[in-house]
């Protein structure tokens, strides 16, 4: 401890001299002697020392005379306090040069000038603070810095004021007196006693100290106004300072006298803000947040290039955001509307990809055939080349699930230089979600159009309307007819959502829809839509992008290597053919899924098992080993299986996953000459049953080969298996016919063929629809002949040539000519006329042998004759 005394007393025993060492050796201020000339001796506490303990602070500045408190937090500079009053209670106070006050601050972060005070109070506070009354006596310069730790020691230079005697001083003195005066009636700080205290200053300088430290000026003007000697020049610098006060002054009474207008007790609050805000305002200090944020809209109302009838609005809206309180709940909707307001982009536009050539290029790597779609992006872009018309577009992609209808849409978008965004419409059933809910309502937000369009952050975006197909409609709406607006090219230029209600143009924007069937999207929707059709994948394609596509990402999704897994071609194609026989890939991309997890399995055990010299090199999926990977086949070739008999016969269907086959069945037994009809049937389906057996009766009737007797003593069973699926439509009318006559001639139907077409009354094939899915359904079935409508021969230009071949197409006109192709030659065939015959000599046969026993047991004995046997 005495070793730590000796350092503190070594910081202030430097020259030029040793300080407080006795009243002797104290070097007197400046002006003042310390011999005894007249005045007596001069006592210790009227000897400023040479060197100085310094308290840096960011408090105000304490001009000299006056007395101010201080607070102390630092425990560096409360033990500065305390060697300050151990030795002669003077402290040196210099403001730091940093907005904040650390522990560590050094003497280059501190002001060259500051003011020499003597601790006349000191509180110590319960957290360890002081609390100091200080007495400011005189500036000082800060010649040298003595000591830096533990104490903040300099060696000063004490300043006096010049002043100036003249008839210009005198002015400036009552200039400064009288803009005090006028001041005292607004600012609180220039009171009465301090006007009292001006006029009993012992001098100008004290004067000009008082009223800057009565002005609270900022610390930097204050530091300045301290390091000013020449009271003259203080003088001038304070007139600055109170004229700019009292502009302050004058600005902020005449705010008060507006304001005071207004007022009504029940406002007073709301006055307190707004002087609050237009005092900081005039003074250029921060604006709070509602100003701020108003500032903000305004300048994005400006930029967001809106039309004018738009940014009248927005401007209303923003003038009522500026008037409402805070608390006020139209506050929050009034921010809220002009922030969906300024996001949307009035006026911001991509520019499109022209070059056909790299856009091709972008389609084709992404995806695998859908020629249509590309063809169709192409023409857009060459009509956007030749005419600079920024319209959009509207198309509707239509195909079963998995062939790559929403996954186009990102491509298109990337091909053409678009933003792109996508939202799903499946289940929708409120009209709001499309045109927004109106903004009386709590909780209201723009509808899913405007704000794909505001996330898409284009007005010429590319925009997927997925499964448009399954739009519902409920008592809120119908979103359906809430569309037809917006693609509409006619109208959507003017497109008014209900919560912005106000135009927006969407002409620009290429929309893009997909669904899986038309027979759901109504009419007038419909009508607006350019459709183009997808149709599955044949089995080579299926092959092709299997190899090119979905291998390689499901084995780099799986973290393998190329290196580490094989597919051999025959079991892709086995796969297909056994596991994945579905139009799309989605079924194809969860097999392959499926053998890359047990390959990887596989991978990560053997290497925890053996070492790596031991582990085989690479995996190889063969055709034989399919079962292990997978499992039990899902599909079955059952074509050579269950048309082995007459009266089964293969047809073609559409459904909304693509084409399949079907089989019709039909068979004879004892009855009462009735129709039965099986496999759930709808109406349309039913009736075409009913004109294929009418039909069929009527040509067998005409042909003679079927009996009237027969008819009224059997029933004929028509029926389609998958009995669970609803089925419906006409197209299956020839195909129950040929199964009907084939039952009843005992001809069979060619194993590997199938059929479709509308059947008429008087035996004429008429046209049917989903003539490309049901053809693709046939080459994936393994179907090697199919016979078609006459009128469906334009539809099979449409199918690409590779879909077509090993597979012949007949066109039939009439059933007959159906009957000729489809069936088997007669010869060896037994018809349903013969097996009546033949089983009704067979119970004549048993009658007569049964009446001859009766007759021997009577004693009676014939003979039977020939004829009979």
């Amino acid at each position: 401890m005495s070793e730590e005394n000796n350092d503190r007393k070594s910081y202030l025993n430097r020259e030029p001299g040793p300080a407080f060492s006795s009243i002797g050796d104290l070097p007197a201020p400046s002006g003042e002697s310390t011999s005894d000339s007249g005045k007596g001796l001069i006592l210790p506490d009227q000897v400023l020392p040479p060197n100085l303990f310094v308290l840096p602070t960011n408090s105000p500045i304490i001009f000299p005379t006056l007395m101010a408190p201080i607070m102390v937090f630092e425990p560096r500079f409360v033990a500065t306090v305390e060697e300050a009053i151990n030795r002669n209670r003077f402290l040196g106070v210099i403001v730091t040069k940093n907005d904040e006050l650390s522990d560590k601050v050094t003497p280059d972060e501190l002001f060259e000038y500051g003011v020499v005070v003597k601790i006349l109070k000191r509180l110590k506070m319960p957290d360890g603070s002081v609390n100091l009354l200080v007495h400011s006596i005189k500036r000082f310069r800060r010649k040298k810095t003595l000591s830096e730790h533990p104490y903040i020691v300099v060696e000063t230079e004490y300043l006096e004021d010049q002043v100036e005697k003249s008839t210009e001083m005198d002015a400036l003195t009552r200039s400064v007196i009288q803009n005090v005066k006028r001041l005292s009636e607004s600012n609180p700080f220039f009171t009465e006693e301090m006007r009292l205290a001006m006029i009993n200053a012992p001098g100008p300088g004290t004067i000009a100290d008082l009223v800057a430290f009565a002005l609270a000026l900022p610390k930097e003007s204050a530091q300045e106004f301290l390091e000013i000697l020449s009271v003259k020049k203080r003088f001038e610098t304070l007139l600055l300072h109170l004229r700019r006060e009292q502009d302050v002054a004058d600005v902020q009474k005449r705010i008060s006298d507006e304001v005071n207008q207004k007022l009504t007790q029940m406002q007073r609050e709301f006055f307190l803000k707004e002087q609050l805000k237009s005092i900081k305002k005039e003074l250029g200090q921060e604006v709070d947040g509602k100003e701020k944020a108003a500032q903000t809209f305004r300048e994005r109302i400006e930029a967001a290039g809106m039309p004018d009838e738009v940014k009248k609005v927005a401007l209303e809206e923003l003038d009522k955001f500026e008037s409402i309180s805070d608390n006020s709940p139209e506050y929050n909707l009034t921010r809220n509307y002009l922030e969906t307001l300024c996001s949307l982009p009035w006026n911001i536009e991509t520019s499109d990809q022209l070059n056909l050539g790299d856009a091709r290029r972008i389609l084709d790597d992404d995806h695998y055939g859908l020629e249509k779609v590309k063809d169709r992006i192409i023409e857009f872009l060459a009509v956007r080349k030749l005419k600079n018309d920024p319209k959009g577009s509207i198309i509707c992609l239509v195909g079963p699930p998995g062939v790559g209808k929403t996954s186009i849409g990102k491509s298109i978008a990337r091909a053409i230089g678009r933003n792109f965004y996508r939202f799903s419409l499946g289940g929708m059933r409120d009209e709001a979600e499309i045109k927004g809910h109106r903004r009386t309502y709590i909780g209201a937000l723009p509808g899913k159009v405007i704000n794909a369009v505001r996330r898409a952050g284009s007005k010429n975006a590319v925009l997927m309307l997925d499964e448009i197909d399954k739009l519902g409609a409920s008592f809120q709406g119908d979103p359906a007819s809430a569309l037809l607006e917006v693609l509409d090219p006619e109208q959507n230029s003017q497109f008014i959502d209900h919560y912005l209600d106000v135009p927006f143009d969407l002409s620009k924007v290429l929309f893009i829809a997909t669904a899986n069937s038309l027979s759901t999207i109504p009419a007038p929707l419909l009508d607006r839509m350019e459709v183009i059709e997808l149709p599955g994948y044949i089995l080579e394609e299926k092959e092709d992008i299997a190899t090119r596509y979905v291998i390689p990402r499901e084995i780099e999704k799986h973290g393998l290597k190329p290196s580490q897994i094989r597919f051999e071609k025959t079991a892709i194609r086995r796969m297909m053919q056994d596991y994945a026989r579905e139009p799309g890939l989605r079924q194809l991309q969860l097999i392959v899924a499926k053998i890359c997890r047990k390959a990887a399995a596989a991978i990560v055990q053997e290497s925890e098992a053996r070492v790596k010299s031991q582990l085989r090199s690479k995996i190889v999926v063969r055709e034989n080993e399919l079962e292990e990977w997978l499992g039990p086949k899902r599909y079955y070739n059952e074509i050579a299986e269950r048309t082995t008999a007459p009266g089964v016969v293969t047809g073609l269907a559409w459904t909304a996953a693509g084409g399949d086959i079907l089989f019709i069945e039909s068979t004879d037994l004892l009855g009462s000459g009735q129709l039965k009809l099986t496999g759930q049937m709808g109406n349309v389906m039913t009736e075409s049953a009913a004109i294929a057996w009418t039909y069929v009766k009527k040509k067998l009737g005409q042909e003679k080969k079927l009996d009237r007797d027969y008819l009224k003593e059997n029933d004929v069973h028509l029926h389609i298996p998958a009995g669970a699926i609803p089925k419906d439509g006409p197209s299956a009318g020839v195909t129950m016919a040929t199964s009907l006559y084939s039952l009843f001639t005992g001809r069979r139907v060619k194993r590997k063929l199938a059929m479709t077409g509308e059947l008429s009354l008087v035996g004429k094939v008429l046209p049917v629809g989903g003539i490309k899915e049901k053809l693709l359904a046939a080459r994936r079935a393994g179907i090697t002949e199919v016979i078609l409508p006459k009128l469906n021969e334009k539809d099979v230009k449409e199918v690409p040539e590779h879909a077509l071949r090993e597979l012949k197409i007949r066109y039939a006109s009439r059933v007959e000519e159906v009957f000729e192709w489809a069936l088997e030659p007669a010869e060896g065939a037994v018809s349903v006329k013969a097996k009546s015959r033949a089983k009704k000599a067979v119970l004549k046969t048993k009658e007569k042998l049964v009446k001859s026993a009766n007759t021997r047991k009577k004693g009676i004995v014939t003979r039977p004759t020939r004829s009979s046997i």
